[in-house]
């Protein structure tokens, strides 16, 4: 019982996944109509020829003992010749057509996804690996394509090909067309069993595929810390299992599927035996025409032809429902909240700075609180450090504050203005970052710095470099500011922090949030740091988050955080002196 929901469940998958294609391609109806007509009046003129082969090969045998007559035999060929160039250029026009179709498509479908990106929540990124996100957009859409420009037109014609064979062999001969019919109704019956058979293997190719890339973009983007931990051995075996699971899906499903060939070429050869026997006994017994049997050897050819193809088709249609059944699935992912009814807006230049966290609470999962209370009042241009161990809530609350997941309960109150009554784009507007994990894209250094904000000059990047201590290490980089760096490049960690600083430095935000930004670098450039980082937060409301406690002194309001919760708050002076969990923090960092 279960083994057969299993496979209603399989069977409904694909059903699904075929009326989502052929659902998204609706826009594009006019020209798959055109594409389809031409297909179909292609195979047409293809099974209008045997009948006339018929016709010729009648009047050549009755000419045999009283002359051929030659004027008939030219006209039928001319015939013959116009109907297969009109099919020829039908075909040609129908391809050109599917090509067209499916390049818009492909491309609506990358467009889509990378729509999509942008309003997924970050909790799908956090559960899922940037590898199968890539196989989605670049594989799976691919095989979606390439079945569309390849299989689903030639389904199209295949079919006409063997409805119109079947009526026109029964127009000729019924017994005839009994004899071919039945002789490749077992292949047929082969056909459907192995397509059956064959879909899972096909669904997991796809998702093997996926995992694959997953591993690969882990597992090679980290090399130096799989080398370090010795781990090369480890990820092998897991590259090794990863890929043998693709390798069997793939073995099962292509031998299945390669199994369709021989046994239609099997079919088809049979089929030629009977009707060539059939229609010997027939010409004997009765008055049927020899043409007749010319005319079954091609009906027979074009009837088990596009059993074959048919064949074919379904095993690259089995491919692109998987694809898109993976595909689908991302876009049909649950995205943020619509913020269409907020029209509450707080501009960069009316803001003041001040901030409430008014007992937030926040879970990633409903049945369990990461935050539960946090309370505390931030006043305009005040330096907040939140520090506290490993696992506190820290980094959740920023992600709050940036609005990256909405609170469960409770309030964070930016100048007046609920977080609630204010759209996710207005928040990020009002905050600059610098996070631990350092960014960096392929191109120039200073397109680096300026990112996402050209109306910036070059010589506030140079500035702005100056500050942050980086102007030197960029003059001794071959082509200065304009030279090319990327994520791969080897430049240090440090110098990408530093880099990242400076790009946030030229953002005129009311509000910075610093995230272990000092993490990478050296004790030297960490006071440099320190020091640029207390330029940058002149005028700003700033929150930094800190493991190095000597780092954050200086500011305003230390924000001390365990489970969870705020458990002690104030000043570096203030908070040693309560001689409590901040100063065992404090201490421990220089005890020795």
């Amino acid at each position: 019982m279960h083994n057969r929901n299993r496979k209603n469940e399989k069977a409904k998958d694909f059903k699904k996944s075929i009326i989502n294609l052929f659902n998204y391609c609706k826009s594009y109806k006019v020209l798959l109509i055109v594409a389809f007509s031409l297909s179909i009046i292609s195979s047409i003129f293809s099974i209008i020829g045997p009948d006339k082969l018929k016709d010729m090969t009648n009047v050549i045998i009755e000419g045999v003992i009283t002359g051929i007559n030659m004027d008939k035999v030219k006209e039928i060929a001319l015939f013959l010749l116009f109907i297969y160039l009109i099919g020829a250029f039908c075909g040609y026009f129908q391809g050109f057509i599917m090509v067209g179709v499916t390049q818009k498509v492909t491309k609506r479908l990358r467009n889509d996804i990378s729509i999509k990106i942008n309003k997924l929540p970050l909790k799908y990124f956090d559960t899922t690996s940037y590898g199968d996100i890539l196989s989605r957009v670049v594989n799976d859409v691919d095989t979606i394509g390439q079945t569309m420009r390849q299989s689903i037109s030639g389904f199209i014609s295949n079919v006409t090909l063997l409805v119109g064979c079947i009526i026109m062999m029964f127009y000729t001969n019924f017994i005839m067309a009994i004899t071919a019919i039945i002789s490749s109704l077992i292949g047929f019956c082969f056909m459907i069993f192995i397509l059956g058979k064959s879909q899972k293997y096909f669904v997991n190719i796809q998702k093997s595929v996926g995992d694959l890339n997953g591993h690969i973009e882990e597992i090679y983007s980290n090399q130096s810390v799989v080398r370090v931990y010795n781990a090369v051995d480890s990820s092998k075996k897991d590259f090794n299992r990863i890929n043998n699971e693709l390798f069997e899906a793939v073995r099962k499903g292509q031998f299945l599927s390669g199994l369709m060939m021989p046994i239609m070429n099997f079919v088809g050869n049979f089929g030629y035996v009977a009707v060539c026997v059939v229609g010997a006994i027939l010409v004997i017994n009765t008055n049927m025409d020899f043409g007749v049997i010319v005319a079954f050897m091609l009906y027979v050819r074009l009837f088990t032809g596009p059993l074959n193809q048919i064949a074919q088709s379904m095993n690259s249609i089995q491919s692109a429902a998987a694809a898109g059944e993976r595909v689908f699935e991302f876009l049909e992912e649950e995205e943020l909240a619509s913020e269409d009814n907020i029209t509450e807006r707080l501009l960069r230049k009316d803001a003041r700075g001040n901030i409430i966290f008014d007992n937030v609470k926040f879970g990633y999962n409903d049945d369990k609180l990461v935050i539960k209370g946090f309370s505390a009042s931030i006043k305009s241009g005040n330096k907040v450090a939140i520090v506290g161990p490993t696992g506190s809530g820290k980094t959740t609350m920023v992600n709050l504050l940036m609005k990256f997941y909405d609170i469960k309960s409770g309030d964070i109150i930016i100048d007046g203005k609920s977080i609630k009554s204010l759209s996710r784009e207005n928040v990020h507007d009002l905050f600059c970052m610098v996070l631990q994990d350092t960014w960096v894209f392929n191109g120039t250094v200073k397109e680096n710095i300026k990112y996402n904000n050209e109306q910036i000059s070059d010589e506030e990047v140079v500035n702005a470099c100056r500050v942050v201590g980086l102007d030197h290490f960029i003059r001794t980089l071959p082509n200065n500011y304009d030279t090319v760096i990327n994520d791969n490049e080897s430049i240090s960690a440090g110098q990408k922090q530093l880099l990242t600083i400076a790009r946030a430095s030229l953002e005129d935000c009311p509000f910075l949030i610093l995230d272990e930004a000092t993490s990478n670098v050296d004790t030297r450039t960490e006071e440099l740091v320190q020091i640029a980082m207390d330029k940058l937060t002149e005028g700003r409301t700033s929150f930094i988050i800190a493991h190095r406690l000597s780092t954050i002194k200086n500011a305003d309001l230390i924000l001390v955080m365990k489970d969870g919760n705020i458990i002690e708050q104030g000043n570096h002076e203030e908070l040693i002196k309560k001689n409590g969990f901040y100063a065992e923090l404090y201490n421990s960092q220089f005890q020795n």
